[in-house]
């Protein structure tokens, strides 16, 4: 008989050792995901305080509503979430009115992008040259073609409000590892203006990526003996030069992939 009760002690023990170390656990990664996450644990605080109010059916289900989102904050699903990508896109807006509000201090005018009328001036009788896709650096895209995105976004690509669904969309498929279609610009000289694939920009500067496939097409200032647009392997210069360790974007799997796009062996 002593021997049992030995055993369902030395049970009892154990399972309380385990209990005291889950709660532990729990505890720590909700006081983690608070320190991450503090908008979303002050919505989850206060939807709970709505619930117990209500009462009812309507607070049963905002009760089940706030289980949902404390879970998903403290155990997240395995790989990106939609969670994610409403972070990272909110805190780019944070960044840029902030950083328009100091520069607005400073009476500094805020980054934008330079807006380049396709229509107008010399660009509308310049030669074109498609040099196909290609990848590019992302910082080398400083304009656009649409004045309206030069509003969307500022001069690093920072979103506005509006851009929110899209943007979400396609951070999302980057975490995914879907290959996204080129987007479309024009080069002049050392620098790229942007046609289309505004939303795919901003998400690979937020993604620290260096290098994106672009489907460029060269402006040359009325020369026709223009130097080809993927100069000798040893121009650092060249839009194919990759530096040690930079990130390439879906699409580009190798450093070969780039340099043989160029001609660099």
């Amino acid at each position: 008989m002593t021997t049992q009760r030995r055993r369902s002690e030395r049970g009892l023990h154990a399972v309380t050792t385990i209990a005291r170390a889950a709660i532990a656990h729990l505890v720590a990664s909700v006081r983690r995901s608070a320190l991450q996450h503090p908008r979303r644990f002050a919505l989850l605080g206060g939807v709970a305080a709505i619930a117990v109010v209500v009462g009812g059916p309507a607070g049963v289900l905002l009760a089940i509503f706030a289980l949902m989102v404390g879970l998903d904050a403290v155990i997240p699903m395995p790989g990106a979430t939609w969670s994610q990508a409403d972070e990272r896109f909110w805190r780019l807006v944070r960044e840029r009115r902030h950083a328009r509000r100091v520069l607005w201090r400073r009476r500094v005018m805020p980054e934008r992008l330079v807006v380049v009328d396709e229509g107008e001036g010399w660009v509308a009788v310049a030669q074109r040259r498609a040099l196909g896709v290609q990848p590019i650096r992302v910082d080398s895209v400083t304009g656009t073609v649409e004045p309206a995105k030069a509003r969307v976004f500022d001069g690093r690509f920072r979103p506005e409000r509006s851009a929110q669904e899209r943007w979400k969309g396609i951070w999302m498929a980057y975490a995914r590892g879907q290959a996204l279609p080129p987007i479309a610009v024009y080069r002049v000289g050392a620098q790229h203006i942007v046609r289309d694939g505004h939303h795919r920009i901003s998400v690979a500067r937020d993604r620290h990526l260096d290098l994106i496939d672009a489907d460029v097409v060269e402006l040359l200032r009325g020369r026709t003996d223009a130097p080809a647009a993927c100069p000798a392997a040893a121009d650092a210069s060249s839009d194919c030069a990759v530096a040690p360790g930079a990130r390439l974007s879906p699409g580009l799997t190798t450093r070969g992939d780039c340099r043989g796009r160029c001609g660099i062996a």
